[in-house]
């Protein structure tokens, strides 16, 4: 499973080494950069003009900048990303969400404890505190059918939290998109 995770960031990380980052450790500080490399578990993140080592158990989640060229054509998943769209990588898996103006603030928590494979669209409502109150698995674009996998997209869904906007709409849609 290590391998795994280690072989996923060094191929994100060597398609977009030359894009903007945010680093989000399991402490909850966040960083703006620039994934230089990664290899035996650790981290070169260049932050605000200095190299740091970061271990890979210690940070959460890693969300590439959407102005990256260098994402969109790195295989399908991502070349099918639409505008507006972010991203974010969660473990082993690669999630990705549109809400109109909104930012993820604590990254979802996702699991699959089978070896079933697919990709889950689930259509989303938050509120303007960022919670997400409405997770409909089975959106248009899934590529499964398994109840499986659309009961842990839609718990992924519910376990993240947006940012909060004070000054949002009482209630936005938009969709997390979940690749097991």
């Amino acid at each position: 499973m290590r391998k795994l995770i280690s072989l996923l960031f060094v191929v994100l990380f060597t398609i977009a080494a030359t894009a903007q980052h945010t680093v989000t450790l399991k402490s909850g500080e966040k960083m703006n950069g620039k994934v230089q490399s990664m290899k035996d578990g650790v981290i070169n993140f260049e932050f605000r003009g200095n190299v740091m080592k970061l271990n890979v158990t210690d940070v959460s989640s890693i969300v590439f900048s959407e102005s990256s060229e260098n994402m969109k054509t790195a295989g399908s998943e991502m070349a099918k990303k639409e505008p507006g769209e972010k991203q974010v990588v969660v473990g082993s898996y690669l999630v990705r969400y549109k809400v109109a103006d909104r930012m993820i603030a604590r990254p979802p928590r996702v699991d699959n404890l089978t070896q079933e494979k697919g990709t889950v669209v689930v259509n989303i409502s938050i509120d303007k505190y960022g919670h997400v109150m409405k997770a409909t698995p089975g959106g248009k674009g899934s590529t499964t059918n398994s109840e499986y996998l659309f009961t842990k997209a839609k718990q992924a869904a519910e376990s993240a939290q947006f940012d909060n906007v004070p000054t949002a709409p009482l209630e936005q849609t938009g969709y997390f998109i979940v690749t097991f």
